[in-house]
């Protein structure tokens, strides 16, 4: 057989290149999916590659001895930051000074009681804490400046109130604290923004809303939320609301409606923004709906164990148990009611340590933080009355048998997982899966408009807004 013969037949029998076949109407949009997933998985290697710098860029040739326990936790809050994740600072600032915060005279940060060095997510509060420079935290929360006592009726929540403006005061006010009192503060929007300000020596400072009240029952103001800074959200507060059921109902009614419909749509936008899902606060049935719904991995920012105190504020071993499926992390608070049901005044930090080590047992060192609720309450456990106390804390956690890795996890990395998670997902979302946002609108909202003839954009729109006396 001649060459020629083999030469034809290579080429008979050779798929056409890439190059050599036909335009087709499909090709353009595979490419684009293709490079989409492409970036994505760029991003995803780069966060996971930022958190390991993190993780292992601070080792030291030091040996230590094991039982030395004060220094092994010296060490380990030296090389790794301290997120905590409920700090209520700014609604002080709301009550003590009605956020005017440049007055040296009245309030001197820098100085005596108020030289507050720590934080993780404020809410309409940021909390305070009084602890050596050398320890590092990092947050804002947002929450209104009222605390409900009675709870109205839902319907209630469509009408005209505060709650949206006093919310976008509070994420003004932390932001402004944060720039006066650069570079020891850094305002964070990213969580590898918490290891960079880590690293130059500030205290990461991020914003988190407590409550979707403050959304004024509609989710495009959630979004406006997360384009102005906001990373978590808490679904409730001590009242329910259009979204969720809260803990304090169940313990007033012993009814659990869970997570309505108008909230899974919420939790499902949330996790497109790459806004973490915040359970503390929920009933116990809203934390189970919300673990059937969402993508993301959650968050308790401030709660503690059902299990070792019977309060519906805590969460339950089965809902401890899903995180290890879901990634999401618990992060231990100190307020006495909620370490000890029975005996409150007897809570300390024994009995906080009891809780942390709980959710270790349940859910794995992989889903347990710190989230102490600082300047939200004057309730706290014995010998935790601030900052101050964490090295001694951490002491304590490792003298009841937690290795450095665990103690790691504790302290800052599981957060800054789950955070990093959240952003991950968002990115996929939204630009592989291309989910468009969420329009979901809570079945109680009425709709009105201001009573004058206006141009008609649809001509026979039923659903056109009127208004009493022109269409």
């Amino acid at each position: 057989m001649d060459d020629s013969v083999l030469s034809r037949r290579r080429t008979e029998n050779t798929p056409p290149s890439p190059d050599s076949a036909q335009p087709s109407a499909i090709q353009p949009r595979r490419t684009e999916l293709s490079y989409l997933k492409h970036w994505f998985f760029v991003l995803l290697s780069i966060s996971t590659a930022i958190l390991l710098l993190y993780r292992y860029g601070y080792s030291t040739d030091e040996a230590i001895n094991p039982l030395d326990y004060k220094s092994r936790a010296q060490k380990l809050m030296e090389t790794t930051p301290l997120i905590d994740g409920h700090n209520d600072l700014p609604y002080l600032l709301r009550l003590e000074l009605k956020n005017k915060i440049y007055d040296a005279t009245k309030f001197t940060f820098r100085e005596g009681k108020n030289s507050l060095i720590l934080w993780f997510f404020c809410c309409l509060t940021m909390k305070n804490y009084r602890i050596s420079k050398s320890y590092r935290l990092g947050a804002s929360e947002i929450r209104p400046h009222w605390r409900p006592i009675l709870c109205p009726d839902i319907s209630s929540l469509d009408d005209p109130n505060h709650n949206v403006r006093d919310t976008l005061e509070q994420i003004d006010v932390a932001k402004r604290f944060i720039a006066e009192y650069r570079p020891e503060l850094r305002y964070c929007e990213h969580s590898s923004c918490v290891i960079s300000a880590f690293k130059a020596g500030s205290i990461a400072s991020m914003l988190g809303a407590e409550g979707l009240h403050q959304a004024g029952s509609a989710i495009g103001v959630i979004r406006q939320f997360f384009d102005l800074g906001v990373r978590y959200i808490t679904l409730t507060h001590n009242c329910d609301n259009p979204f969720a059921t809260a803990a304090s109902t169940v313990t007033a009614t012993e009814k659990d409606g869970g997570l309505t419909e108008f909230g899974k749509a919420a939790v499902l936008e949330m996790n497109r923004l790459g806004m973490m899902v915040d359970l503390s606060h929920v009933s116990h049935k809203t934390m189970r709906d919300v673990l059937d719904v969402t993508q993301s991995p959650v968050i308790f920012s401030h709660s503690a164990c059902y299990a070792l105190a019977k309060n519906y504020r805590n969460a339950p071993d089965d809902v401890l148990a899903r995180l290890t499926d879901n990634g999401g992390v618990i992060m231990v608070f100190f307020v006495k009611r909620f370490l000890d049901a029975e005996r409150p005044d007897a809570a300390d930090m024994a009995t906080a340590v009891d809780h942390i080590f709980h959710v270790a047992k349940v859910a794995g060192w992989d889903h347990v933080g710190i989230g102490a609720d600082f300047d939200g309450t004057v309730t706290l456990a014995d010998g935790i009355d601030d900052v101050s106390a964490y090295p001694l804390l951490i002491e304590s956690i490792l003298r009841r048998g937690a290795t450095d890795e665990q103690v790691r996890k504790l302290l800052g990395e599981n957060i800054l997982r789950v955070w990093a998670q959240n952003e991950a997902i968002a990115a996929r979302l939204q630009y592989v899966d291309q989910t468009k946002p969420v329009e979901e609108v809570w079945d109680g909202r009425k709709w009105t408009r201001w009573d004058n003839p206006l141009p008609v954009m649809i001509p026979g729109n039923l659903d056109r807004i009127r208004a009493q006396n022109y269409m």
